[in-house]
């Protein structure tokens, strides 16, 4: 009996130990980058918000109204995404969490892309929705299903993904993130959308075309969604 509460108590301090060694990392980054400098002076910027005074916190500082009203989908891809983040909802910060409409014109899509600092679960309300995400290399492995109202998918952090009406009629979804700024790259803006434009030379080696195709997609106006 000895020898067993010894080999617990081991086992225990061991679980104690690696948990502890396990959150004590650096927290996730809340933004693109954040450059050290060495004057406080010159540091205008956090990883994340500035906190007001608890004490000064009030209801408004959690609230946001409006999210039942639908988003302009009169555009060229058909879809709109109405953030409700950080930058809507200051009480959001350190949380963790956000969210976001998704509106969809029949047949519109929102474009392949990424959130850097997010899993994002996504649950459709109206519609039918064509889903998927690419897995990480080497295998690029294409996962899709088709949602209905009330189905509910998760695309994991990081990874490209899409959303596309299929039907004759409007759709909408509710995502959310575990992040309160999960961030977007719209994959096909940030190649051929970039200021000032990638290299031609670059973009038409990587994606095994001429030139001249990469200059037409590069002079086309991608909509940030």
């Amino acid at each position: 009996m000895k020898n067993m509460g010894a080999q617990f108590l081991i086992v225990t301090v061991f679980l104690a130990l690696a948990s502890s060694l396990a959150f004590a990392s650096d927290p996730n980054p809340l933004q693109d980058f954040c450059v050290a400098v060495d004057e406080p002076e010159a540091a205008l910027f956090v990883n994340g918000k500035f906190c007001k005074d608890p004490k000064l916190a009030t209801a408004e500082d959690f609230f946001l109204k409006g999210l039942d009203v639908a988003g302009d989908t009169s555009n060229k891809v058909g879809s709109n995404v109405t953030q409700v983040n950080v930058a809507q909802i200051a009480g959001l910060n350190t949380l963790g969490v956000s969210l976001a409409r998704i509106d969809f014109a029949p047949y519109g899509l929102n474009p392949p892309h990424t959130h850097p600092r997010a899993t994002e679960i996504l649950t459709v309300l109206e519609g039918t929705l064509y889903v998927g995400f690419v897995t990480s290399n080497p295998e690029n492995r294409l996962i899709t299903k088709v949602l209905n109202k009330g189905d509910v998918f998760v695309f994991p952090i990081g990874l490209i993904h899409f959303q596309f009406n299929t039907g004759h009629t409007n759709a909408v979804a509710i995502s959310g993130f575990s992040s309160q700024n999960p961030g977007v790259i719209t994959i096909a803006n940030s190649v051929f959308g970039s200021k000032p434009p990638i290299s031609d030379d670059v973009l038409s080696k990587a994606f095994q075309v001429e030139k001249n195709v990469v200059d037409y997609l590069q002079a086309q106006f991608w909509v940030n969604n």
